[in-house]
């Protein structure tokens, strides 16, 4: 059995890109799993995720700590490999392929964010976060609605991290290029700041579960650089329009890089405000390839990438 941990200071996101990694991981090794501590699981009432095996003991000094205990019959532990960008002092890691040739008994441990994961899973995966029939909501599922998933919180105060208006309003520019019916409603985590930054505009906030169901149908969408709408997008088969901000987290700032280093998705398009550019995924691939082979020596060197 392979094992991982749900934590109070993770968001819905992280705790769903940690379950289905571990899924993945423990379905191409041949292994069971089990997670810990499910009771912190952010969405109990729409998803009934089979948590796997029951994992007893394990104890951490503090969430995403090495272990100081390992739970019964795990023997080894392994985290993701990380990465700070030198100059950005940010999380710019890439996929771990180390990840997926762990030995069994083993618990893991780390942020998992990278589509490469989960590739020819797409279907299980769906699967796995199937919303229950009686919880699903469609009165946003419109071919001339798109949601923005606006992020506030925390996100304000860290200039490197909240996307500015121009950023909104140059996708919203192109939505309505391809659909002048278009209609904007946001959903969001912080409806003050979402009425000041849109003032125009329906903003909705129901709950972590509602808000995750209304991204999950979206037939159009502008995404924030948060976890929290990733995974439902990704998933969504039936959507039409994904604009995201290029170089995700450091939309704002970065000099070519990505954070985290593996956040770009096939399919998707990338907006940049402060270029007011789209870019397609492969354009975005060939300047992230070039970046990194760039910057071999003084970053990504002791990075070991896997194919």
């Amino acid at each position: 059995m392979i094992v991982n941990e749900l934590y109070n200071g993770s968001g819905l996101g992280n705790q769903l890109w940690r379950y289905t990694v571990t899924r993945v991981i423990a379905n191409r090794n041949g292994y069971d799993f089990g997670i810990m501590s499910t009771h912190k699981f952010k969405a109990p009432n729409i998803l009934d995720l089979d948590f796997g095996l029951d994992v007893k003991g394990g104890t951490s000094p503090f969430e995403g700590a090495p272990p100081t205990t390992l739970p019964e019959g795990i023997n080894n532990y392994y985290a993701e490999r990380g990465l700070i960008h030198p100059t950005f002092n940010c999380d710019c890691r890439l996929y771990d392929p180390d990840l997926f040739n762990i030995q069994d008994n083993t618990k893991i441990d780390g942020n998992m964010e990278s589509e490469i994961y989960l590739e020819g899973y797409k279907n299980e995966v769906r699967e796995w976060l199937k919303i229950r029939d009686e919880r699903q909501i469609f009165d946003l599922s419109d071919e001339d609605i798109c949601i923005l998933g606006f992020r506030g919180g925390e996100y304000i105060s860290v200039r490197d991290l909240f996307l500015p208006k121009e950023y909104w309003h140059g996708a919203m520019n192109i939505m309505r290029q391809r659909n002048p019916k278009m209609k904007f409603v946001v959903v969001t985590d912080d409806p003050n700041t979402a009425r000041n930054m849109f003032p125009t505009l329906d903003v909705h906030h129901y709950n972590t579960e509602v808000d995750w169901i209304l991204v999950r149908n979206a037939k159009n969408i502008i995404m924030s650089n948060s976890s929290f709408a990733w995974l439902p997008t990704w998933i969504n088969d039936d959507i039409d329009n994904v604009i995201a901000p290029k170089y995700w987290s450091k939309h704002n700032v970065s000099d070519g890089f990505w954070a985290q280093g593996d956040s770009l998705t096939k399919g998707w398009e990338y907006y940049h405000s402060p270029t007011n550019n789209l870019y397609s995924y492969e354009e975005c691939k060939i300047e992230k390839d070039s970046y990194e082979n760039k910057y071999y020596d003084t970053i990504y060197k002791d990075y070991k990438r896997g194919e």
